[in-house]
């Protein structure tokens, strides 16, 4: 892959993973509703569906003019587990804990994902874990204790129980990475995640007619951010993430996101009003030193 191939990437992961930071502040907006997670993750994918199923239309005709051949079915369903494991149990984990903790304490839980990339991939016959990469988890989850700590007296068992949550949607997050670096070469960047976030788009809105009886009905207000986070922290980055993905390596994917937590607090500072204390700061710069040193090591 050429110098210019990986810049390129590089720049792609960049402004997705500054996009996917706004997530958040849209989600604790629509919450001010008091509305539950399902709803808000269902308005969210019934509005991004459409750019996902016009995308997906468009990369399979421009699969066909040049001549190369179709996609076999295991290929298509990999991509549906995928989407299903990244973008629908992943964000019902994120979104739920989004209504216990500040989101800032999620952005940093929820970067934590390289972390499980390395000892989920360890344990599928990946590279070994290393001395560095320990390190890296030690000093990240010091840095997360220390956030977790200062917020823990106010939030109590609502911090405990959004930490959690949000811990599981970073796991099932690095699953996700882990099974789109194999199958996005076969498919192709646009292709892929149209399939992977339709088939999400599927399950959350499934969810929500089970879980809410049918019923969707929201404020207005709700709707326009539930479409500012479909197409701004959702659509977008998606396939700017993916697009960097398939010209560089998830580690470095993960590195260049260092941007997503610094972007997320400073948005929950200036527009959710969220304080940012001594202690927010030293935690942040932990969880950033560790997430860095595991993907400067992974790099080398």
């Amino acid at each position: 892959m050429s110098s210019r191939s990986r810049f390129i990437g590089y720049a792609l992961a960049a402004c997705g993973a500054a996009l996917f930071s706004t997530k958040a502040i849209f989600i604790k907006l629509a919450y001010q509703d008091r509305v539950d997670a399902a709803l808000m993750l269902a308005w969210r994918m019934i509005f991004a569906l459409p750019f996902y199923a016009a995308i997906g239309w468009w990369a399979m005709q421009r699969r066909r003019a040049e001549g190369k051949a179709s996609a076999d079915m295991r290929t298509i369903v990999l991509a549906c587990v995928t989407g299903f494991l990244g973008y629908y149990m992943a964000s019902q984990f994120d979104f739920a804990g989004l209504q216990y903790i500040s989101a800032q304490l999620e952005r940093l839980v929820l970067f934590t994902y390289p972390v499980f990339i390395m000892f989920l991939g360890a344990a599928i016959g990946g590279p070994p874990v290393t001395l560095t990469g320990l390190t890296a988890a030690a000093i990240t989850y010091a840095g997360l204790a220390f956030v977790f700590a200062a917020d823990l007296p106010e939030g109590g068992r609502d911090t405990a129980w959004g930490t959690l949550l949000v811990l599981g949607a970073a796991i099932t997050f690095a699953a996700h990475h882990l099974l789109a670096k194999r199958i996005l070469p076969a498919l192709g960047s646009a292709l892929f995640t149209s399939i992977a976030l339709a088939t999400a788009s599927f399950f959350c809105i499934l969810h929500q007619a089970i879980a809410g009886n049918g019923d969707f009905s929201a404020p207005a207000r709700f709707l326009w951010l539930s479409a500012g986070c479909a197409v701004v922290a959702t659509v977008l980055p998606t396939f700017l993430i993916n697009a960097g993905l398939s010209r560089s390596s998830p580690q470095s994917v993960a590195m260049i996101s260092s941007v997503s937590p610094l972007v997320t607090i400073a948005l929950a500072v200036a527009i959710l009003g969220e304080a940012f204390t001594l202690a927010d700061a030293a935690g942040s710069a932990l969880v950033l030193a560790g997430v860095g040193l595991f993907t400067w090591g992974e790099g080398r």
